[in-house]
């Protein structure tokens, strides 16, 4: 029909400038044990997920994820929008609600890092409705930062040992994309992402924890 009203729709590049400082890439060392025969055999492997940064104060930068990423880890490291990388340590998590929080000792990083990276500004998922426009950044397949999009498919779902009321997004989450964000068109962070719910059982679908969910218990932890 020559009726029908079209919208032009423009990329997201300046969305994801925007807000590419604030992620990063979450790299741990983990030891896993197994069970055979009744002898216990531990080894050591690597995990890759993302982390958003949430704020300075006294010397720290703290650095939300999920639990899931930095369970059971020996050692972690993230890396900066710029390439550079530092260590961290856990400071809390909830494991029930996917949640955890990580340090880094903010006066060890170069002045080139320091500018290079910002503190995200958070959104307000109760706002959300289906059909916003959606954006994923992470360290998908723990290749380093990339992006997708999509829409908000869904609020408010129940799935898996998830605690929280999920968003579901079809913008792709992959393994490595666990803790990073998922953002609204203003580049407000409105879920963290995780590849633990769903993982390869589902298709064409991806979940977020809700930051309004997780916004109250970030300071116990």
């Amino acid at each position: 029909s020559t009726d029908v009203k079209t919208i032009s729709a423009t990329d997201v590049s300046d969305i994801v400038e925007q807000c590419m400082p604030s992620i990063v890439s979450v790299n741990t060392q983990v030891v896993t044990t197994s069970n055979f025969f009744g002898q216990t055999y531990s080894q050591e492997g690597s995990g890759a997920g993302s982390g958003i940064i949430m704020s300075e104060a006294d010397g720290t930068l703290y650095i939300m994820t999920n639990y899931h990423v930095i369970q059971d880890s020996t050692s972690i490291n993230v890396t900066f929008n710029d390439g550079s990388t530092a260590e961290a340590q856990i400071k809390g998590y909830d494991e029930t609600a996917d949640i955890a929080v990580i340090t880094v000792d903010y006066n060890s990083l170069s002045e080139d890092t320091k500018s290079n990276i910002a503190a995200a500004v958070m959104g307000d998922s109760g706002a959300l409705k289906i059909g916003n426009g959606a954006i994923a950044i992470g360290n998908a397949l723990g290749y380093g930062q990339s992006v997708t999009t999509g829409v908000i498919s869904a609020l408010d779902r129940e799935l898996g040992d998830s605690s929280n009321k999920l968003i579901q997004t079809d913008a792709a989450i992959n393994p490595g994309n666990s803790g990073g964000a998922l953002l609204n068109m203003k580049g407000e962070v409105i879920g963290i992402n995780s590849n633990k719910i769903g993982g390869s059982v589902i298709e064409g679908m991806g979940y977020s924890n809700p930051i309004s969910a997780a916004s109250p218990i970030i300071p116990d932890l």
